[in-house]
């Protein structure tokens, strides 16, 4: 499979956007990451990886109109492979509203899991592939305080500002 990538300035940062043709997807690209530079595990175009900005223009129309606060749901296709859990982990992110925040343990509960998941389950919410995209930044401890970020704290901090 042909990995296409391309990278966007941002308020964030330069933005990395990888992803796989898609058919369906609008634009035709099916994004599989968005990290930011001095992400954890960030995703890294490799050899074989072609980079392709058009075919992400639709990806970046939607990103900087939520940057310039004009969108609140990006309607875009994804393709992660994560584990069963990951990805039930990485559904309850997407139901988690514009403007509101949930805790580690809200987000256990919601997939079914028990309160001794909530490790895994922040476990899980470090390795979302699509920041932004699928919003992490949403997550906070459950006494409300800032916690973990793989982009960072100070670009948490930016994004629940934005949407507040």
């Amino acid at each position: 499979m042909t990995v296409l990538y391309t990278e966007i300035d941002s308020p964030l940062g330069l933005l990395l956007l990888t992803g796989e043709p898609s058919p369906t997807a609008p634009g035709g690209t099916a994004l599989a990451s968005l990290s930011v530079p001095g992400q954890k595990n960030a995703v890294r175009p490799g050899p074989g990886d072609r980079r392709e900005p058009a075919a992400f223009a639709e990806a970046e129309r939607r990103l900087m109109a939520y940057f310039d606060g004009e969108l609140r749901d990006f309607g875009l296709e994804y393709t992660t492979h994560g584990t069963e859990f990951r990805e039930k982990v990485w559904a309850a992110l997407d139901a988690v509203p514009y403007g509101r925040t949930t805790s580690y343990g809200e987000i256990a509960e919601r997939i079914g899991a028990s309160r001794m998941a909530v490790r895994a389950v922040g476990g899980a919410i470090g390795a979302n592939p699509l920041l932004v995209l699928r919003p992490c930044h949403r997550v906070i401890g459950a006494d409300g305080s800032m916690t973990g970020y793989a982009g960072g704290l100070e670009r948490k901090r930016l994004l629940l500002e934005l949407e507040s």
